[in-house]
């Protein structure tokens, strides 16, 4: 498989990860303990994903990529709301459960659409100052730190811009509390992948110099 193609494959994985994670994100889990979204499993992995295109693609190319994911994950999300609101005729099989699984209040989808925007471009400023500081070494320092960053980015704008106010208990203190535990799974999840960033350099390739500097 040429160098090329592994790319539009990891490219592919990216896309699909964050809308994957946004469609599943309506079943709550229990993840030892910790009340979460399922989509959390996979959220994570669309960064340490960009980690891996960023690390041999560079800066820009991984911007470009990622709004191009913004734009499929408006595209779906629009569709996917459109299709709940239209009426449902006498043969549909389940109209009531297939509206409860993809329903989504257009407030929820304008937050998941800005965190992600946010969070992920700070995710990609984050790896490149690092990539800077460290003179380009230790790629598990850049990978784990800038994901670790702008996961708490993401779930705080998120939970901010979704639920603040639409209750008397969703205030400031209350949303903290549920944005900590999110953050630490995510966490746990990122930086228990980082051998995938590794991995998935490697398999995309690099050159022998950029390999020696990784591995330092």
């Amino acid at each position: 498989m040429d160098r090329e193609t592994k790319f539009w494959i990891i490219v592919a994985f990216f896309v699909s990860s964050v809308i994957a994670s946004n469609l599943m994100g309506n079943k709550i889990a229990d993840f030892w303990g910790i009340d979460a979204g399922v989509g959390i499993l996979i959220f994570p992995l669309s960064y340490l994903t960009m980690d891996v295109i960023q690390e041999v693609k560079g800066k820009e190319t991984a911007r470009k990529i990622l709004f191009g994911a913004l734009v499929a994950l408006t595209f779906v999300m629009i569709v996917t709301y459109v299709s709940t609101i239209l009426p449902s005729a006498k043969r549909d099989f389940y109209p009531l459960e297939y509206n409860k699984v993809f329903g989504v209040s257009l407030r929820v989808m304008l937050a998941s659409l800005i965190a992600f925007v946010v969070a992920d471009l700070s995710d990609i400023e984050i790896f490149a100052r690092i990539k800077d500081w460290t003179s380009k070494k230790m790629l598990w320092l850049r990978a784990t730190g800038s994901t670790v960053v702008s996961q708490f980015i993401d779930s705080t704008v998120f939970m901010f811009l979704a639920f603040y106010g639409i209750s008397p208990k969703h205030d400031a203190f209350y949303l903290i509390m549920l944005v900590i535990p999110y953050w630490i799974l995510k966490c746990i999840i990122a930086i228990f992948g980082t051998p995938i960033v590794y991995a998935g350099v490697k398999w995309l390739g690099e050159d022998e110099e950029v390999s020696r500097r990784n591995t330092k």
